[in-house]
Formats: C-alpha cells, structure tokens, sequence
C-alpha cells in the first residue's frame, strides 16, 4: 500500500467516524433510523473525497443498508423482549416487503446512481410531511385490510426503502398506525421489518455493485466496508448522548427540527441535482 493509497484510507476512516458520531448522535436526539441521517451523511462524505458521481449514490444507498443491520437487530431485539413486537403484521407485510426488496434492488441496478438521487430527493420531502402530521387522529379502519393488500402495501414501502436506503418504519409505521395498531406495536413491528429490508437490500447492493469501477478502497460491491465498520461502533456510542440532549426539548418541537432537517437535506440534494 503506498502512501497515496494510506492518506486516501485515513480520510475515508476518519470522516466516516465523525459521520457515525454525528449520525448517532440525531438520531438519538430525534429517534429515527440510520437511513434519512447516513445515505445524505455518505452522498456528502463520498462527494467530498472525490469518489465517481456515478457511483456516489450507489454506495450510499448499499452502505446505509448494512449500517441498519446491526442497529435494526438490536432495535428488534428490544422491542420484542418488551411484547411490543406483532410476529402476525410482521408475516403480512413482510412478505410483501421481502419482494419489494428485490425489486428495489433490481431497479435501483437500472435507474444509476443519478435516478436515486432524485428518488431521494423527492421522497425526503414527502417523508418531511409524513413527520409532521399525527397519525393517531386520522384512521383507515380497525385493523389492517385482508391479504392481500397488506403484502401489496409491504411490496411498495420495502422497494421504495430499498431505493432511499432506509429501514422503511418512516412508511410502515404510519400504515400500521392508520389501521387501529398501537404505536409501540407499530414500532416494534416496523424494526423487525426493517432488519429484512436491510439484510436483504445489502446483499442486494453487494451483488450488483460487482462490476462497479472507481469505488473506495475496501468496497464489497456497493457496500464500503471502512464506512461500515467505523460508523456501526460509533453511532452506538453517541446515540445515547442525543437521547439525552432530547429531553431539552418537546415532542413537538423535535418533530419539527427533524422536518426541518429532512428539506434541507432535500434542498441540497436537489440543488447538486440541479447543477450536474
């Protein structure tokens, strides 16, 4: 390895273990998914180091997939532990989900990396809106719809995660809600059902990333494994630290810090779109 290839190494490394600190710690501070805080923390960092703008997204999308493995396991874990955790809307629409994966990872293979951009984009918006309205006053009914509509509902929310590089509890949870599910069900529910959209997507990621060109150093197809292994232990750490500076503020007012946060993300986003 010569010098060049040990300075581009430690800038990758080092960036990335301020991301997973920064990441940790929002999304401790705001309780949400790796997702929305890493696949615009990797596009910037990515951006930043010169990689291919080809391939930016592409890693993106793979890496915070797998970043969610862990961290949407233990999630589960917990969540099940304490009941919370519906095994039957996890059979519903998790079949569902398991293909809309697959055909997520299949069409994120024929969009490129500049198509997810623009998902991303527009879909940050639309999940800035879904923040701010309180499903619990609005309802579809008094429990999910028969099969197969619950599977149907699953395909979509899983490609479209898929395609965002999120857990999907953004999408399912305010489904499951809308049909007279508790909320803590709804969550525990959503975690497990975000474990299948990343292992899956991340496998995904890794197999049609095989013949990408150009990508950081210790890449297993679109998945940086340096990203991987340094923002995992890191966002752990700092995570409790952001549910800590949580309790300074209200509910409310944290709904409204993460929508500002996401249109900004949307905004920047659509701005290096608008001038490619």
């Amino acid at each position: 390895m010569n010098g060049l290839e040990f300075s581009e190494l430690f800038m990758l490394a080092l960036l990335m273990i301020a991301l997973g600190a920064g990441g940790g710690f929002v999304a401790g501070l705001l309780g949400v998914g790796g997702g929305t805080v890493f696949v615009p923390g990797l596009y910037f960092v990515f951006t930043y180091l010169g990689y291919d703008p080809a391939q930016v997204m592409m890693l993106s999308v793979g890496t915070s997939l797998a970043i969610i493995i862990p961290t949407g396991i233990s999630s589960a874990y917990a969540h099940y532990k304490k009941d919370s955790l519906g095994p039957d809307l996890v059979k519903k629409i998790g079949i569902g989900i398991l293909i809309g994966v697959m055909l997520g990872t299949l069409l994120a293979d024929y969009f490129g990396g500049f198509i997810l951009q623009v998902i991303f984009a527009v879909c940050i918006f639309v999940v800035a809106g879904l923040v701010l309205i309180d499903t619990q006053k609005f309802s579809l009914g008094k429990e999910l719809p028969k099969m197969p509509w619950p599977a149907l509902v699953g395909c979509f929310n899983g490609a479209l995660s898929t395609l965002m590089g999120i857990g999907g509890g953004m999408l399912n949870v305010p489904y499951m809600t809308l049909y007279g599910v508790s909320v803590h069900r709804a969550v525990g529910s959503a975690a497990a059902m975000g474990v299948i959209v990343a292992i899956a997507g991340a496998l995904g990621f890794m197999l049609i990333g095989q013949a990408g060109a150009n990508l950081p150093p210790l890449s297993l197809g679109y998945v940086n494994i340096i990203a991987f292994l340094c923002i995992v232990p890191v966002s752990v750490l700092s995570a409790p630290l952001g549910v800590k500076a949580a309790h300074f503020f209200a509910p409310n007012d944290l709904k409204k810090i993460f929508a500002l946060y996401l249109v900004c993300v949307g905004l920047k986003m659509s701005w290096d779109i608008l001038n490619v």
